[in-house]
């Protein structure tokens, strides 16, 4: 493959500066407004979802997705006292698929419909255009980061959107921690991944349960970036009322992992080849988020599987009630879908479910008393 743009100006960045971490690396190639994977790449305006792009998310994959959270935001504003307005908040909204399935199911409330003022928080210019193209006037606002939201209840939510955040990579070796960098190889010429010196500084971001007892070659991954945006929607949730719904895929216990992949065509590919071209992604620490947010005063519940989530919601007797009025062909893709979200060797457990609510809220929707 032809050395992107990107990848020129990486090359001749490390050239100059010498390596950068994973986490830096990450952010450049998903973001960079010159060439980056969600700013349009080396392709412009491609369109990385669904089964002509590189990855399908879940509102791709069945309408019934979306209609189920919007039903979840519903019964959450009820909970908090059907504030009017409200902030119905969307981080990493992809082409607006998700949200425009949630509104077609807050027009079953009425009144949450009118209340509601929906907020995208998105970096990327592209992708606002086509957001707007799907939600036209209902959008209130876009915003480059979740602290920017404006203040008061809101009800937020994040679908594939944590795995998406840069992480940095820490090594064990026989001479103790080392953060992993990406580098320049003059010999290869090409990208390569290599060690900085092992130091306290680096052991001191892997936790203390883990430290001493990884084997060498272990490697440890921290999302800062979700730490600390898990760290301010809990606050808003404890400080302004509202509810957080977040469906990802990622670890339930916190451990030694490497998952940094790249995504091209619904394929795997070479994370440092091409850069631009391919998603970038990591398993989400579900532990570590959830504390971020317990640590400023917001209940957290879950991880729960995906299955279990929406069956909880009603996802089998939606699927029901869809397939009525669906010709053959229909029924067959509601009944595809459904299987896609819900068995266990597709998203079913794979991808999990987290809800961050205020003190005193009780237990949401879809999760286990």
């Amino acid at each position: 493959m032809q050395r992107t743009a990107l990848e020129q100006r990486l090359i001749r960045r490390l050239q100059a500066t010498g390596p950068i971490s994973v986490a830096s690396y990450m952010a450049d190639v998903l973001t960079a407004p010159d060439g980056g994977y969600y700013s349009g790449g080396e392709a412009g305006d491609r369109d990385p979802f669904g089964w002509h792009g590189d990855f399908v998310t879940a509102p791709e994959i069945s309408q019934m997705f979306g209609e189920l959270l919007g039903l979840w935001c519903a019964e959450a504003w009820q909970r908090i006292g059907e504030p009017d307005p409200v902030t119905l908040a969307e981080l990493g909204p992809g082409r607006g698929t998700l949200m425009a399935d949630v509104l077609r199911a807050a027009k079953m409330l009425p009144g949450f419909d009118k209340a509601l003022r929906v907020h995208l928080v998105e970096v990327s210019r592209a992708l606002r255009h086509k957001q707007a193209e799907m939600l036209g006037a209902r959008i209130a606002g876009f915003h480059d980061q979740a602290g920017d939201l404006p203040e008061g209840p809101a009800l937020t939510i994040a679908n594939e959107f944590f795995d998406a955040l840069p992480v940095r990579q820490f090594e064990k070796t026989e001479r103790g921690w080392s953060e992993r960098m990406v580098a320049y190889d003059p010999d290869s010429d090409r990208l390569v991944f290599a060690l900085g010196t092992p130091s306290q500084n680096a052991a001191a971001y892997v936790p203390e349960a883990l430290r001493d007892s990884a084997e060498p070659g272990a490697v440890f991954e921290l999302a800062a970036s979700a730490l600390s945006i898990a760290h301010e929607l809990g606050r808003r949730v404890a400080t302004h009322g509202g509810a957080v719904v977040l469906v990802d895929y990622g670890r339930t216990e916190t451990r030694c992992e490497a998952t940094l992949q790249a995504v091209r065509r619904h394929a795997r590919a070479d994370v440092l080849s091409a850069p631009g071209t391919a998603d970038l992604t990591a398993h989400v620490d579900f532990p570590l988020i959830a504390q971020a947010a317990r640590e400023v005063g917001a209940e957290v519940h879950g991880p729960v599987p995906q299955r279990d989530f929406l069956k909880g919601l009603g996802l089998d007797e939606r699927a029901v009630i869809l397939k009525r009025q669906a010709t053959p062909e229909q029924r067959d893709q509601i009944e595809t879908g459904h299987h896609r979200l819900i068995a266990e060797d597709q998203m079913g457990t794979l991808f999990q479910a987290m809800a961050f609510v205020p003190p005193g809220y009780g237990t949401p929707a879809g999760f286990p008393e």
